[in-house]
């Protein structure tokens, strides 16, 4: 069996009862932190807390070169750990279909994502997100200004008064640095201050640790600020409902003459 365990958004103990049991039960656990990473734990630690021995493998070993991940789980139990909640990225779906291909049962069992903790420390409604985007470093995407699928996903959610999730960019292994890059919040404001200077964000850093950060203001003033450790997203507000703006003010400090309020 091959079992895709979301382990949740902070640390070693953010997995859930049930995903702790399949781990300690497995014969081998594999993992990925290139899509996401748990900022308040390492390997060791993971390893440590749960007894087992964790491969990690680099994007090219889950997407190119899975054979012996699948190949193990033709005869025992493997686990295939993530940060989040397993299936958010098609890298593991792909896998999953991988396995099915070669009659391999699969299970996925579910951790908390950056998408619903963000609803919960902001107090926006989680029906009234609309597509989430992702804004990529600039030497990444190549292009002057803000990629179109970043400016076209925020318009659309905009003109039909949708919340946008910004997830800001993550590089792990790449050729350009040594050490792990993590786009904060204020390098993400100031990117999209260029295209929406006086638009309302609210950042939410740190989602599942104990000390989560909740901040609101246009990005202009957000691109001036500093939010301490990663991970860190930003959220463009649609149209609010009364509690929903309520919440903004109160628990992110927004100017609620700032708020589109429905």
């Amino acid at each position: 069996m091959l079992t895709f365990i979301g382990l949740g958004l902070y640390d070693e103990r953010s997995i859930t009862v049930e995903g702790q049991e399949a781990l300690r039960n497995a014969d081998r656990a594999y993992a990925e932190f290139y899509t996401s990473k748990l900022i308040g734990t390492s390997v060791d630690d993971l390893e440590s807390h749960h007894g087992i021995d964790i491969e990690v493998r680099d994007r090219a070993g889950v997407e190119q070169h899975p054979e012996d991940i699948l190949e193990a789980a033709e005869t025992e139990d493997v686990a295939f750990l993530t940060a989040g909640d397993t299936m958010i990225s098609t890298t593991h779906v792909d896998l999953r279909l991988r396995a099915h291909e070669r009659g391999i049962e699969t299970r996925v069992i579910h951790g908390v994502t950056a998408q619903t903790a963000t609803s919960s420390l902001t107090g926006l409604q989680n029906y009234r997100f609309g597509k989430a985007t992702t804004l990529p470093f600039p030497y990444a995407h190549g292009a002057d200004g803000l990629p179109a699928s970043v400016t076209e996903t925020i318009d659309a959610n905009r003109e039909d008064g949708l919340h946008t999730v910004v997830y800001l960019d993550i590089k792990v292994g790449h050729e350009r640095t040594e050490e792990d890059e993590y786009m904060t919040a204020d390098v993400g404001a100031e990117l999209l201050a260029e295209e929406y200077p006086d638009l309302v964000g609210v950042v939410v850093a740190r989602a599942g640790s104990p000390d989560p950060l909740v901040e609101a203001g246009t990005m202009t003033d957000l691109a001036e600020r500093e939010f301490g450790d990663p991970l860190h997203l930003l959220v463009v507000p649609g149209e609010c409902h009364l509690l929903e703006a309520d919440a903004l003010v109160e628990l992110a400090g927004a100017d609620r003459d700032a708020l589109d309020v429905v």
